[in-house]
């Protein structure tokens, strides 16, 4: 299971499994990732296919990003704080959900090849 799903489930309390099968189920039903810009707009700038791109999320080998992210938040109406301290340059990207409607803020950390909750 990859560690942002896993981070993830810290705070939502559900199994991380069943995390990542919710924003696939997202992401394939092509909603807004972004005000105004569909899912496979954003997946097929970088991927050849959305559904391709989707395939392989949902294999727990697969690691998640900012897109699962962004996803997370939209289905959730939580805020991620995502806390980067590559290059010792303590550096934070804020995701927001679509709406900027917002229940809860969350604070994950990432290394560049990993993810961790931030327990406070």
């Amino acid at each position: 299971m990859s560690c942002l799903f896993n981070s993830l489930s810290y705070f939502i309390k559900e199994p991380s499994c069943q995390i990542r099968h919710k924003i696939c189920n997202y992401l394939e039903s092509n909603l807004p990732i972004l005000d105004g810009i569909e899912t496979s707009c954003v997946l097929e700038l970088e991927h050849k296919s959305a559904s391709s791109y989707i395939t392989s999320m949902r294999s727990t080998s697969t690691w998640g990003g900012a897109i699962e992210i962004q996803a997370a938040c939209n289905i959730w109406n939580i805020c991620i704080n995502v806390r980067n301290d590559r290059d010792h340059c303590e550096k934070k990207i804020q995701f927001i959900p679509i709406n900027n409607h917002y229940d809860r803020t969350i604070d994950i950390y990432w290394t560049g090849g990993h993810y961790e909750p931030i327990r406070s």
